[in-house]
């Protein structure tokens, strides 16, 4: 009796570290609206990378960690920041009860502008073979800030984003899209 308690218990302890990691790694969200078509559809359901562009606090570890000497402020992401053209799952700045789901079009210290419909960061035309529409509507030239991403949806008349509501602050992304698994018959790898 004592060996199936404590098997039992074993294995319920495993379960809940394994369930805690999937948590704090991984999360499902569901499309909704059609501004990412034809990249993404309405309706589907996509699991998103949290751990990605996790930050590390260098200055707290340095209080830890003897041999790690960092600087007040300073981080370092355990990967990478998020990059152009990465699809992310990001809190909307001005609900933060909703998520949204956009494509990095430009990332701190770049120049963004639209000119008739042309997008261009750093003063040079940017392709993009994902676009399924565009809008013909122009934005004047702004410069990101060292913690702004700026997002935009793939089909541009349809899409509310950064356009119409600023840039995302870094705090504000989630993660990035990593698998659009539902319905099956949709399902990709990003």
């Amino acid at each position: 009796m004592r060996k199936t308690l404590r098997e039992f218990l074993q294995t319920a302890l495993l379960s809940l570290l394994v369930f805690a990691g999937l948590q704090l790694t991984i999360q499902n969200f569901r499309v909704e609206g059609s501004s990412m078509e034809h990249t993404l559809e309405s309706g589907q359901y996509l699991l998103v990378n949290k751990l990605i562009y996790y930050r590390l606090d260098m200055e707290k570890l340095s209080r830890v960690l003897p041999f790690v000497d960092a600087e007040t402020g300073d981080s370092k992401y355990l990967f990478h920041p998020p990059q152009r053209g990465e699809v992310v799952v990001f809190r909307y700045p001005l609900d933060p009860s909703r998520d949204f789901v956009k494509r990095v079009i430009a990332v701190p210290g770049d120049s963004v502008e639209i000119r008739d419909g042309n997008l261009y960061v750093n003063a040079e035309l940017v392709k993009e073979p994902y676009v399924g529409n565009v809008a013909r509507s122009s934005m004047r030239r702004i410069v990101l800030a060292a913690d702004e991403y700026f997002v935009m949806g793939d089909n541009r008349p349809h899409s509310n984003d950064s356009r119409a509501w600023g840039p995302v602050k870094i705090t504000d992304i989630i993660g990035r899209a990593w698998v659009a698994y539902w319905p099956f018959s949709d399902w990709k790898l990003f």
